[in-house]
C-alpha cells in the first residue's frame, strides 16, 4: 500500500482520512537491504537496479522486490531510459527522513579497513540529498556565520530545546538570515539566488550535531562548488572530495582549513 501524505484524499473519491500511518513507512524501513538502497540514493543520483543490488548486497531478484515496494510506498521514483530503469528518491522529504533517522540510529560496527575509510569519508564531507553535510557542511555554515554572511544563530544544535530546534530541514526554528555581505559573497562565487531575499534553511547534522546549510541556498551553493571543481561527487557513495583548488577557495571564501584536524 502506498504511503499517503497527511491530508491527501484517498483514491476512489473518499476524502475522509485518519491520522498518519507511521507503521506504513516503518514497514518499508524495517529491512536492512531497503535501507541500504535509500542510503545509496541519498545524494539525488538515479541508479539502475543492478547497482542498487550490489549496494544492498542482495540478488537482483531480491533487489527488484525491494525497489517495487519502495516505489509503491512513495519513497522512490522510477525512470525509464530505453530498456533500463533508474531509481531515485522521490524528493527532498525522503532525503530529510534519511538524515533524521541517521541521527537516531546506532552506528554500525566497522569490521574492515574499507568500511572504516568509507565511514570517515562520509563524516568528513557528504551530501544530504542536495546540499553539503558532514564536517565540511558544518564548517561552511560556521564560516558564513564567522564572516557575517549569515546572522540569527550560532550554528549550534541545542537538544534542550528540542521542540524549537527540531531534527528537520524546515529551518523555521532558528531565524537565520543572509546578510548583505552574504549576498555579495554568493554573487562573487556565482551562486544564483535571484532577486528576492532567500529564506535560509538548515539541517541538524547527524554526525557533527551542528547546523549545516540546506534549502535553496544550500542547494545552489553545492551546485556551484561542483561547477567550480572545488568539490567532486563520489561515484560510489554520498561522500564528496575537496580538490586542491577547493582547499584554496574554501580557505579564502569561508576561512576553512581542509582537511580537518584529526580527532584527538
Amino acid at each position: 500500500m502506498a504511503v499517503q501524505a497527511r491530508g491527501e484524499p484517498r483514491t476512489g473519491g473518499d476524502t475522509h482520512v485518519g491520522d498518519v500511518d507511521l507503521a506504513a513507512v516503518g514497514a518499508l524501513l524495517a529491512d536492512a537491504g531497503r535501507c541500504k538502497v535509500l542510503l545509496a540514493l541519498g545524494d539525488r543520483r538515479a541508479l539502475p537496479a543492478s547497482r542498487l543490488a550490489a549496494e544492498a548486497g542482495v540478488t537482483p531478484a531480491t533487489a527488484s522486490s525491494h525497489l517495487a515496494k519502495l516505489v509503491a510506498g512513495g519513497l522512490l521514483l522510477v525512470e525509464r531510459h530505453g530498456r533500463h530503469r533508474f531509481y531515485r528518491l522521490s524528493g527532498p522529504k525522503v532525503g530529510r527522513l534519511i538524515e533524521v533517522l541517521a541521527e537516531l540510529a546506532p552506528a554500525q560496527p566497522v569490521r574492515s579497513l574499507r568500511q572504516g575509510s568509507r565511514a570517515q569519508a562520509l563524516r568528513d564531507a557528504r551530501t544530504c540529498y542536495d546540499h553539503l553535510a558532514g564536517r565540511l557542511g558544518v564548517a561552511v555554515m560556521a564560516g558564513m556565520l564567522d564572516r557575517g554572511y549569515l546572522c540569527g544563530g550560532d550554528g549550534t544544535f541545542d537538544p534542550g530545546r528540542a521542540f524549537r530546534d527540531r531534527l528537520n530541514a524546515l529551518g523555521s526554528d532558528v531565524d537565520y538570515r543572509l546578510t548583505g555581505a552574504g549576498r555579495g559573497c554568493m554573487s562573487d562565487l556565482g551562486v544564483r539566488l535571484g532577486s528576492a531575499p532567500p529564506v535560509i534553511r538548515y539541517c541538524i547534522d547527524w554526525s557533527e550535531q551542528h547546523h549545516h546549510l540546506s534549502g535553496m541556498v544550500g542547494r545552489q551553493l553545492l551546485d556551484r562548488l561542483v561547477e567550480l571543481d572545488w568539490v567532486r561527487r563520489s561515484d560510489a557513495s554520498r561522500a564528496v572530495q575537496v580538490t586542491g583548488s577547493g582547499r584554496g577557495g574554501l580557505a579564502s571564501t569561508f576561512g576553512i582549513t581542509w582537511p580537518p584536524a584529526a580527532d584527538p
